[in-house]
C-alpha cells in the first residue's frame, strides 16, 4: 500500500510565498514522475508542475517563472516552491506520483490535498 502525505498549505497574502511538500511511503520500487495538480472551486483539476525521475520539468503557463518543482527520488519526495502568489492561485493542491510498485508494474498515486488560499 502506498500513501502520499502532503504538507505546507495555508493562507498567504498576495505576493507571498509558500512551499508544499509531499512524501510517499509504502511498497515502492522506483519513481517515474512526480507532480502537483490543483483544483479551484467550480473548476477542473489541472496540472501545475511535473518532474520526471531524470529531472525534466514542465509547468503550467500560468505559474512559469513563479513556481519551482523539485524532487528527491531516493526519499520519494516532491516539493513545490511557490513565489509571487496571486489570488487566482487559490485552490486545493494535490500531490501526484507515478511509481513502480514492482518490476515493470506502475500506478498513479494521489495525496489527500492541501488548501492554498491567497488573500489579503
Amino acid at each position: 500500500q502506498v500513501q502520499l502525505v502532503e504538507s505546507g498549505g495555508g493562507l498567504v497574502q498576495p505576493g507571498g510565498s509558500l512551499t508544499l511538500s509531499c512524501a510517499a511511503s509504502g511498497s515502492i520500487f522506483g519513481v517515474i514522475a512526480m507532480g502537483w495538480y490543483r483544483q479551484a472551486p467550480g473548476k477542473e483539476r489541472e496540472l501545475v508542475a511535473r518532474i520526471t525521475r531524470d529531472g525534466i520539468t514542465n509547468y503550467a503557463y500560468s505559474v512559469k517563472g513563479r513556481f519551482t518543482i523539485s524532487g528527491d527520488n531516493a526519499l520519494r519526495a516532491v516539493y513545490l516552491q511557490m513565489n509571487s502568489l496571486k489570488p487566482e492561485d487559490t485552490a486545493v493542491y494535490y500531490c501526484n506520483m507515478r511509481l513502480y510498485t514492482d518490476f515493470a508494474v506502475w500506478d498513479d498515486f494521489w495525496g489527500q490535498g492541501t488548501q492554498v488560499t491567497v488573500s489579503s
